[in-house]
């Protein structure tokens, strides 16, 4: 990380992860312009809210107004618009616990071609849902994202699908970045992103669009405390993996992956100021305050940021800027009765 001392390891976390690969270039601000041409119709440029009473100094970038509720539809999107024609006409397949099934699942409803998900079997009944809404075929497997992957690639060998990962590829580094482009465009004088971290694609985007644009904003994470396998990485220098069990606890399903990829650790570590986390309560009451403060309908993933902007902002060192604060909410596809839970959840402090 660029600066500031990662947090501490809990106990629970294992460290049976993979050093770091040889150097390669960073996705670029070129790419992630062409990112954004490829998007031009396709993902909303979503607005900059306000959010609380800090007189216009803090913001949330509404990603839950995407198309498909969620930020994932960038990556997505782009990834398979770039596969050659051939390829691309064979269908794709990808592994998710939600938001990138449903973007992927979006992406070729719009492309006209074929899509498999594969999804674990705790994935929220919403999410589901709308991926079979837009004609996708789902495969259900356990918990662990390593499972997800292993199934998806040998459906992908067996049937000759192109994979679309859900965030550790350089073409969807970039169409996540385009969320990122548009906060520095909008709010050029930005002193800090705050950005939820799961398995690093969006923010790794974010990180490397900001810093080619303003390059003196502060790029912090977010992740939860019971599922916090990037600050574990970055504290070490090499690839953490968490066991499927134990990231699984946490109510942002979004980020219940066990490990960073290659290329987003890459990312992150040299991208990234910092890594924060947030208590599964601080998470229930960001959903809150983005209904309150904003009226935005975020999901727990969603919230993260906006946990850490109000409870975690001396840890993300975000006191005395001298500019806006900017966190992205990722996405708002919750379960109604459990939005209804957190809209009465307690304010911590």
């Amino acid at each position: 990380m660029r600066g500031g001392r990662p947090d501490d390891r809990p106990d629970e976390a294992t460290t049976n992860g993979a050093d770091p690969p040889a150097a390669q270039p960073l996705v670029g601000l070129d790419a992630i312009r062409a990112a954004a041409a490829t998007l031009r119709g396709v993902a909303t440029r979503t607005p900059l809210v306000p959010f609380g009473r800090r007189d216009g100094r803090a913001f949330l970038k509404a990603e839950s107004l995407q198309p498909i509720g969620a930020f994932k539809i960038r990556g997505a999107y782009v990834a398979i618009a770039g596969l050659p024609e051939a390829e691309r006409a064979r269908g794709v397949i990808t592994y998710s616990s939600g938001n990138h099934a449903q973007g992927v699942a979006r992406a070729a409803r719009l492309l006209g071609i074929p899509a498999v998900v594969v999804m674990p079997s705790d994935a929220p009944p919403l999410k589901r849902a709308r991926v079979l809404a837009d004609r996708a075929e789902i495969v259900t497997v356990g918990t662990a994202s390593s499972e997800r992957q292993q199934v998806a690639e040998r459906i992908a060998a067996e049937r000759g699908l192109a994979i679309i990962p859900p965030f550790d590829d350089d073409r969807i580094i970039a169409g996540q970045g385009t969320c990122g482009l548009e906060i520095v465009e909008d709010l050029p004088d930005v002193a800090a992103v705050l950005v939820p971290v799961g398995g690093g694609g969006l923010a790794s985007g974010v990180a490397a669009a900001v810093r080619a644009l303003r390059p003196a904003a502060r790029v912090i994470g977010v992740e939860p405390e019971l599922a916090a396998d990037a600050r574990d990485s970055l504290a070490l220098g090499r690839i953490v993996k968490w066991p499927g069990a134990l990231v699984s606890r946490t109510i942002a399903d979004g980020t219940r992956t066990q490990a960073l990829g290659a290329r987003t650790f890459a990312h992150l570590a040299a991208l990234l100021d910092r890594i924060v986390t947030v208590t599964e309560e601080e998470i229930a009451a960001g959903v809150r305050l983005a209904a309150e403060e904003s009226r935005l309908v975020a999901e727990p993933s969603g919230a993260l940021a906006v946990a850490a902007l109000r409870f975690r902002a001396a840890e993300a060192a975000l006191e005395g800027l001298d500019g806006p604060v900017v966190a992205v909410v990722s996405g708002g596809n919750v379960e109604p009765d459990a939005y209804r839970r957190y809209l009465e959840a307690p304010i911590p402090g």
